[in-house]
């Protein structure tokens, strides 16, 4: 009789939990499709710009009522009760719903303070502006990060990547001004593009090579290489769009210690990786509303650091290459909070990167002058590299010769885009 009693108790709860998950589908579906119609905006990379597109008082009314209905109905169900898919589905809703609701309490604040036109000299100077950027870095990294928490993080490390710099250094055997003045020599400079192609296409060969030592899925779609035409792009070495890695060389020679990091960091198994993987990737009708640049840029990021495993940093000054770059998106950090919420002057930002970086005087303005446009955004790279670089360092510790390179990558990537914090869960789950 306590047979039966105890199989009848537990067809019933079967029975509940089935309810409750097709309920918890029911209304996944009317989340995702409520949130289509709400048609919101892309984050900007400009904050002025998104600052333009802000909808009407009415039109952040309905927002803030369908957001809070969402967050009332939310606590109607128990994450222990749903399947994976669904927790994770919640998870999201949870978390989109909690930072949409701390957007339109600004931007209703935005609309009663409105000035008569937007003030261009950096989002501290908006009203609220120091509020915004907390917003933005929360936005721009996919966690729960404070301005201070940044700037600390940035400021390690700068040292950090300082310190693997002058470890390159002391491979040459020159002393740092002879090492410096070296770097400008004309050797390190080509101008014909078709050396420059013939360059990066032997870049790609080697990586290819050597992707299945790392990566379990190498089964990618092409991938092509071409000399960039968009002349509004050539402030940056290069970019990926729709399987093609630009590499862009225009009037200025083009420094061949960039051959390797960036092809790696936007092709393979950077960007054109990831986004190959994301795409294969079966994900649900709510994952597919978001994209989360945190994991987007910080993988890309954390791949240049699997360099010399791929064959590539076959010299020292081709490392060189990786950590220039790495120590600007470096000092980046803390001027990003120093400008766009400690309220620092372009000379004081300018004294700054002087004295954490050699050698790349001529695009410091430039990059000032970017954060100031686009708050947060550049902090994504180094803050997603590090938290992926982290995790497997401690998977490392943890499981000692039973740590499998091509599983841990695997972890990190075959869930789709996801908020950092998620994708932390699937790599220790």
């Amino acid at each position: 009789m306590k047979t039966f009693i105890a199989t009848i108790s537990l067809f019933v709860l079967s029975l509940y939990h089935t309810s409750e998950q097709q309920n918890f589908d029911a209304f996944s579906s009317k989340f995702a499709s409520g949130y289509k119609a709400l048609n919101l905006p892309e984050l900007d990379l400009s904050y002025v710009t998104g600052l333009e597109r802000i909808g009407s008082a009415d039109a952040l009314q309905k927002q803030l009522k369908f957001f809070k209905s969402v967050q009332a109905e939310l606590a109607i169900y128990k994450p222990v009760e749903l399947s994976p898919s669904q927790k994770t589905d919640y998870t999201l809703i949870a978390y989109e719903t909690k930072l949409n609701l701390e957007h339109l309490t600004l931007e209703q604040d935005w609309l009663k303070h409105k000035p008569a036109q937007i003030p261009t000299g950096g989002i501290i100077t908006i009203p609220n502006g120091k509020a915004w950027y907390a917003y933005l870095l929360k936005r721009w990294v996919d966690a729960d990060v404070t301005p201070d928490q940044i700037y600390q993080f940035g400021l390690s490390e700068v040292t950090r990547v300082q310190k693997h710099i002058e470890a390159v250094r002391v491979q040459t055997g020159l002393s740092e001004d002879a090492f410096y003045k070296h770097l400008n020599d004309s050797s390190f400079f080509e101008k014909d593009p078709i050396k420059a192609q013939e360059a990066f296409e032997h870049t790609k060969a080697i990586v290819y090579a050597n992707l299945p030592k790392l990566f379990n899925d190498t089964n990618i779609p092409p991938l092509k290489i071409e000399k960039g035409a968009a002349k509004q792009l050539a402030q940056t070495p290069g970019y990926y769009n729709d399987n093609i890695f630009y590499y862009n060389l225009f009037d200025k020679p083009y420094n061949k210690r960039q051959f390797d990091w960036l092809f790696i960091h936007e092709a393979v198994p950077g960007h054109h990786y990831q986004l190959s993987i994301v795409a294969q990737t079966k994900t649900s009708e709510v994952q597919k509303l978001f994209f989360y640049a945190g994991l987007a840029e910080g993988w890309a990021a954390y791949t240049e650091e699997l360099g010399k495993q791929l064959g590539a940093y076959q010299t020292p000054y081709d490392e060189m290459g990786k950590w220039e770059w790495d120590i600007v998106r470096s000092v980046r950090v803390p001027l990003d909070v120093g400008l766009n919420y400690y309220g620092w002057t372009d000379a004081q930002a300018l004294a700054f990167w002087k004295k954490n970086i050699r050698n790349q005087d001529d695009i410091a303005m430039r990059e000032i002058a970017r954060m100031r446009r686009w708050p947060a955004q550049v902090v994504s790279y180094k803050y997603g590299a590090l938290q992926i670089l982290h995790w497997k360092e401690e998977l490392q510790k943890k499981q000692g010769k039973n740590f499998n390179i091509k599983d841990f990558h695997s972890r990190v990537l075959d869930h789709g885009s996801l908020p950092l914090f998620l994708v932390k869960g699937n790599v220790f789950g």
